[in-house]
């Protein structure tokens, strides 16, 4: 593989690696609330229940008092169930970029960088012109070819057909 493919292969494995870690990170963050204007995100009962966050005469989720001469027990909310360990956000992030830098130290872009020939604009002209010719040649070998291989099929063909004829004058009539 030439040095030019390398570098491709390389990249396209660092984009792709990139990309992935870009995805995570924006999939996994947790939403953020833009403006007190805004309904939160995270609480969107406590959003209608208060309309207005900012107004202190309305009560704020979970400081609403038990109803007087009613027991305690009852003004309290029943217990959550167990939910299953949730993946750890704050954790994945850094996991996902050091992924991504272990990936980029793992590249050698510097090496075949350096292993590229320097040139003058005259030599890669010339070696245009020279990979330009080369591609003529073998442009007219093919062209041979084709041409040789398209003169066999007719051979072939009028064989084939030569050889069913005989076939069908072979049969008896009915």
């Amino acid at each position: 593989m030439d040095i030019i493919s390398q570098l491709q292969e390389q990249l396209n494995e660092m984009a792709m690696v990139a990309v992935n870690t870009f995805g995570t990170l924006q999939r996994d963050a947790p939403p953020v609330r833009l403006s007190n204007n805004y309904p939160d995100p995270l609480n969107p009962a406590a959003a209608a229940a208060n309309p207005n966050p900012d107004d202190p005469a309305q009560p704020q989720p979970g400081a609403a008092a038990a109803a007087p001469g009613a027991p305690a027990a009852q003004a309290q909310a029943p217990p959550a169930q167990a939910q299953p360990p949730a993946l750890d956000l704050a954790e994945h992030p850094k996991a996902m970029s050091h992924a991504l830098v272990l990936a980029a130290k793992k590249m050698q872009f510097d090496a075949l960088v350096s292993a590229l020939p320097l040139s003058s604009e005259e030599d890669q002209l010339k070696r245009i012109k020279e990979l330009q010719a080369e591609n003529e040649v073998v442009g007219s070998e093919l062209q041979k070819q084709l041409e040789a291989a398209e003169l066999e099929l007719k051979q072939v063909e009028a064989l084939f057909n030569e050889a069913t004829d005989h076939c069908i004058n072979l049969k008896k009539p009915e």
